[in-house]
């Protein structure tokens, strides 16, 4: 077992409270405060330190996958630590973005030969957000007639071959429809954006789901004006997650986060294929290709079990997510092989047994703080130590 030290990573949509707050750092911080990265990717890999030296995760797993990961996984995943958990805190809008699946991150790394183009890597990219405060989010393409309901009632005429498409009432009219939007001439774009944004502003009163979109729109083109983003949001579903609610984000499904603090596991890649809100390179085909308007984006509320764990389940290999907010006792870590712990508040306390002549171990965490427990740890046990506690456990998904 490892503390580990994560990486800030300075996005300028971060916040410049939440995650200097959650470290015990001075706030507001100099500069936005986007992602706590805790894990073993090569952009941003947590450092673990024995005395005075220090190496990135990365290199412990790479010097013995078996030990760290157990020989299943290392398999799986070619001996690389298959997820990675973040705190993500969002002032501002993140891009409209969509992750591919395994096989199309394969062929498209491979034909790009190379990291230098649209795919990083060849890794898929499914996610789940899990909110630690209230979460504003757009997840997933909103059902065709339910899209054009929310264009058409804005009154701008523009838009009308975009409705017409979506009344036909076909999911790959969605996906058009998304095409229709960004591919807009670049002499039209600021007079749409204008009249959406002002019928916009209009309509942001009151209660339902209609005003809370068209407030979002508003609040989006503050945030990233000129970006044709802002109207493409009208095609997602707007939901706003309370703690503890999360999100899971398959591949093929079209999102953004707009504000808020969560804990965001992932698959460990960084394959991003983005439709607004963004100054990076848009590839239109190729996003709409990726993008399938019939992944639902559901939300998930489970319950706790009997030693008072929360499992966020999916389907997904390459992660799972654990919640603990009460012990009585020791109870065994949430999840199987390497695993990340991640205390968001409170005290908790890791124990590991002597095993095979060696030295039994224990670890206290504190707010903000986290560790590795890799495969060769075995049967660690989890206590909290404090009157409450909000603990997060990342551990590989069920390999089948």
């Amino acid at each position: 077992m490892h503390l580990l030290e994560p990486v800030v990573k300075p996005y300028d949509w971060g916040s410049r409270h939440i995650i200097a707050e959650l470290l015990g750092a001075p706030a507001p911080s100099p500069g936005p405060q986007a992602e706590l990265w805790m894990g073993a990717h090569p952009a941003g890999p947590s450092i673990v330190r024995n005395g005075s030296a220090a190496r990135g995760l990365d290199e412990i797993v790479a010097a013995d996958p078996g030990a760290t990961l157990g020989d299943d996984v290392a398999d799986r995943f070619e001996g690389r630590l298959p997820f990675l958990l973040k705190v993500l805190a969002a002032d501002k809008a993140l891009s409209i973005q969509v992750h591919p699946d395994r096989e199309t991150a394969r062929s498209g790394f491979r034909a790009q030969g190379g990291d230098a183009g649209t795919y990083v890597d060849d890794w898929p990219k499914p996610e789940v957000l899990c909110a630690l405060t209230e979460f504003e989010a757009l997840a997933g393409l909103r059902e065709p007639g339910a899209a054009a309901a929310l264009l058409r009632d804005l009154g701008v005429p523009a838009l009308d071959p975009v409705v017409a498409r979506l009344e036909r009432g076909d999911d790959a009219g969605l996906v058009e429809a998304l095409r229709m939007v960004l591919a807009v001439a670049p002499e039209q774009r600021e007079s749409l954006l204008a009249q959406v944004v002002a019928a916009c502003r209009e309509r942001a009163w009151g209660e339902g789901d209609h005003a809370a979109a068209y407030d979002a729109v508003v609040r989006i083109a503050v945030d990233h004006p000129g970006d044709l983003g802002a109207v493409a949001s009208l095609l997602l579903n707007h939901t706003v997650l309370q703690p503890g609610e999360a999100i899971f984000l398959a591949a093929g499904g079209l999102h953004a986060y707009l504000r808020g603090a969560g804990i965001e596991i992932l698959a460990n890649s960084d394959n991003v294929l983005r439709a607004g809100l963004t100054s990076k390179p848009i590839d239109i085909d190729e996003l709409c290709r990726v993008v399938d308007p019939g992944v639902g984006v559901p939300v998930l509320r489970p319950s706790a079990d009997a030693h008072g764990v929360i499992a966020y389940d999916t389907d997904v290999p390459e992660f799972s997510l654990h919640r603990i907010e009460r012990s009585r006792g020791a109870l065994p870590l949430p999840g199987f092989g390497p695993r990340i712990v991640f205390v968001a508040d409170g005290v908790a306390r890791l124990d590991r047994p002597a095993r095979d002549g060696g030295q039994a171990r224990d670890l206290t965490i504190t707010r903000g703080g986290s560790a590795f427990v890799s495969a060769a740890d075995g049967a660690v046990t989890c206590t909290i130590a404090s009157d409450s506690a909000l603990v997060y456990v990342a551990a590989p998904g069920a390999l089948r």
